[in-house]
């Protein structure tokens, strides 16, 4: 069965489409297979207000700069420049934007290398449009917290030698600025919110990377390890992300 096939055989009928008022959200879908595109428009255009397609590259990244967006859908594969130099040209300006990437690919490499640069989450070619739709409601989820709770959460954290800007999304470590992804940074934050706590693989996986990720434990110790040797003065004796053995990990109090 083609990847068309299985994404469309995935789709819900005309019943069961959300009946609740449109959100206000802007998102743009940056896909080449045009009619992958448009199936997964017509399941988003029945929650968001605003969603738009693009199926060229270049003409995908003018786009997503040129305009405020809530969310991007972004192909790995694509016409005249493929979805990792968007993604990388996207997390070197200054407003962030969360990106969900799709491949084609189903290796850890091709995976990996979209987190590294900056890719919130992934989905791998054929998939099913709800479990899509899904991530991209929790994404979104995620993203509006800071929002919500902006007068109890404060602008920016620190703990023995971090210092955090959640606004502007820096990390210094010792005054000096290292890079993150967007996970790592998420995952950051969410120790330093809770110092102390040890939290579960299952844990942080539900909390921090949300719907979708069950069985995916070894995710939590990749990410864990590439910020340990970002933050850490020694990452293989950590002294501010330990593990607790048999339980999980915690921000050293």
């Amino acid at each position: 069965m083609s990847t068309k096939q299985l994404v469309a055989a995935s789709m819900v009928t005309s019943a069961d489409k959300f009946s609740q008022p449109l959100e206000a959200r802007r998102i743009l879908i940056i896909e080449d297979e045009v009619d992958i595109a448009e199936l997964i428009a017509l399941h988003l255009r029945d929650r968001y207000e605003h969603v738009e397609l693009c199926h060229d590259g270049k003409l995908a990244l003018a786009l997503a700069k040129s305009a405020d967006w809530d969310l991007i859908v972004l192909d790995l594969r694509l016409p005249s420049m493929e979805g990792l130099e968007i993604c990388r040209q996207l997390r070197a300006g200054e407003n962030y934007v969360p990106i969900l990437m799709l491949t084609s690919k189903s290796s850890e490499l091709d995976h990996v290398l979209g987190l590294e640069m900056g890719a919130d989450d992934y989905v791998t070619k054929p998939f099913s449009v709800l479990e899509l739709t899904a991530r991209i409601k929790a994404m979104l989820r995620r993203m509006s917290v800071p929002k919500v709770t902006n007068e109890t959460t404060p602008d920016k954290l620190s703990h023995r030698g971090l210092e955090v800007n959640i606004a502007k999304r820096q990390v210094l470590v010792n005054n000096q600025g290292v890079e993150l992804t967007a996970k790592e940074f998420e995952l950051l934050c969410f120790f330093l919110r809770q110092p102390g706590e040890v939290f579960s693989r299952a844990q942080l996986l539900d909390q921090v990377w949300g719907y979708g990720h069950q069985g995916y434990e070894h995710t939590v110790n990749s990410h864990i390890n590439r910020l340990r040797a970002k933050i850490e003065s020694d990452p293989t004796q950590p002294k501010i992300l330990v593990t607790v053995w048999g339980v999980g990990y915690k921000l050293n109090d």
